[in-house]
Order: C-alpha cells, then structure tokens, then sequence
C-alpha cells in the first residue's frame, strides 16, 4: 500500500554548535520581530490611510507585505523553536503543510511581483489611462488571479508528493521542509517528480525573473525616448522593485532550478528567501518612499489625537 510509514522528519538546521544556536535565536526571533511589525505596519497603513488604499501601487504593495508576513510566518517560528530544541523535528503532516503553504503563497508573490511590474508600465508609459485601466476591479482581479495561480503551482506538486511513500531516512538537511530535499527521502523513484519541480518551479522562476526585468528595461528605454530627464526619477521609481524582484526570485531559482545536485550554501539561500527578503521589503518600500512615510505619520497622529480624546 502506497502510504507514509513515517510520522516526522528531523531538520538539521543551521549548526549543531551550541553557542551558535543561542545567537542564531536572538537574530531570528529579532527579524520575525522586525517583520510583522514592518510588513504589519504597511498593511495597516494601505488599508486605513484612504490615499494609499485608493492607489493601486500601495494596495498592491499591501498585499505583497501580508503575503511577506505569511511565508515568514510558515517557517521562522519553527526555526525559532528548534534553535531550542535537542531533537529538531516536525511531524508528517507539519513537512508537508510547509511545503503547501511556502508554494502556494511563494507562487501568489510571484504572480503579484507580475502585476506590480505592469503596474508601474502603466503608470510610467501610459499615465492618462493609468487611473482607467488601473480600476478597483482590476485591481481585486489581479490580486484574486495571484492567488489561484499560487493554489494550482502548490496543487500541481504537492498533489503527488503527499502520496510518496517515506519508510527510509527522514533527515531533512535544511530549516524547514521543502520539495526538493524531501522528494530524495521517498522510497520509490521520484525522477518524473523532480523533473516537475524543475518545470514547475525552478524554469518558471527563471522565466518570470527574465520577463520582469525585460519590462523594466523597457520602461526605462521609453521614458529615455521621451525625456531624459525624466529617466533618474522612472530609474528612482522602479529600484525598490528591481531590487524586491532581485531579492525574491534570486534564491528561488538557485534553489530550484538545479534542485537535486548538492549544495550546502541551498539552508542559507533558504534563510534569505524565508527572512531577510520578507524584512528588507518593508525597509525598501518604507525608507525611499516619502507617501509611505507620510501615512504613517498620519496614523501615529490619529493614534496618539484619540488616545487623547478618550
């Protein structure tokens, strides 16, 4: 019978050295700290500011720091708590949840990095049709497509993979669970898998990652045709997306589109994708962006007048 005959694995991890661990904890716990406070802090912001939540760049902006807070979310905690822990494991069912959630929300911030991306083509190339063609309805559409997209990329793997059998060793080496390390500890030929996993998810990153940085240069050639002076202020405007695009699918193709040759630098690739990408957003989205700023502003002014009022 085609069933698991294991109930957890055990994840390795960054160190087995002690001291290390203590320290890895503290920067951890600190960043997923960091995180939700910074990602929480833009979604409020789009959502109660009616400025941003009326632009279709922060409210797509918005949901890219609730997807940040998410991916985090599935992996740093347990991280967190392992760091801890003598015995570094995670039950069956918990591996596979990981690799569910982590594809389907990694395939949604693609799809969403997409969209961003025509967004700012738009706004830039086409700017008297931009409020338009960039309506509310386009808007939810687009958000809503990002996530059925990450549902059928996660569905399109997992759907196998949770009917391997697993009987042998169930030693993940690695922070948390992800397809390509756990396919090699099924018990029973997973080639045709890891081929899919490749077209699934390491070419379409790759091909994705190309397409966005082809639209952004030619965004940046046709502001240059129009005016060059105009070009610093389009190259200002699409940096903080360049340099997220960069950040998010960088490690997603190193990962995945060479999966199953062994690499010992794929746990810190791991570690970029799963928390410094999802803090360095906030910051970049933040730090540069004066709206941004000012609308946090607001909202400590709003705080601080009602706490005063009441």
């Amino acid at each position: 019978m085609n069933i698991s005959m294991m109930s957890e694995f055990v994840l390795l991890g960054l160190t087995r050295n002690w001291e290390l661990e203590m320290f890895f904890f503290f920067i951890f716990l600190l960043a997923y700290a960091a995180i939700m406070t910074g990602n929480l802090l833009i979604v409020v912001s789009v959502i109660f500011d009616s400025h941003l939540h009326s632009t279709p760049m922060y409210f797509l902006l918005g949901n890219l720091s609730f997807l940040d807070m998410f991916i985090s979310t599935i992996t740093t905690p347990k991280l967190v708590i392992n760091l801890l822990r003598e015995n570094k494991t995670i039950s069956w069912w918990g591996c596979m949840a990981q690799m569910f959630f982590l594809h389907f929300l990694g395939g949604s911030e693609m799809t969403l990095l997409i969209v961003m991306a025509v967004d700012r083509y738009i706004a830039i190339c086409k700017p008297l049709h931009y409020t338009a063609i960039m309506n509310r309805r386009v808007l939810v559409g687009s958000v809503l497509l990002s996530w059925v997209v990450g549902f059928v990329h996660t569905m399109s793997q997992m759907v196998f993979t949770i009917e391997l059998p697993f009987c042998g060793p169930n030693v993940v080496d690695n922070i948390f669970c992800d397809l390509p390390l756990v396919l090699k500890l099924a018990c029973t030929d997973t080639y045709v898998l890891e081929l899919l996993v490749i077209a699934d998810s390491g070419l379409l990153s790759f091909i994705c990652f190309t397409l966005l940085l082809i639209s952004y240069t030619i965004i940046l050639v046709t502001v240059w045709r129009w005016s060059s002076g105009a070009l610093s202020k389009a190259l200002s405007t699409l940096s903080a997306h360049i340099t997220v695009v960069t950040l998010f699918f960088g490690p997603c193709i190193f990962i995945y589109a060479w999966p199953f040759s062994s690499f010992s630098v794929d746990k810190f690739l791991s570690v970029f994708y799963s928390v410094i990408t999802p803090l360095l957003n906030p910051i970049i989205y933040t730090l540069r962006n004066q709206e941004m700023k000012a609308a946090m502003r607001r909202l400590r002014t709003q705080h601080i007048s009602s706490r005063q009022d009441f």
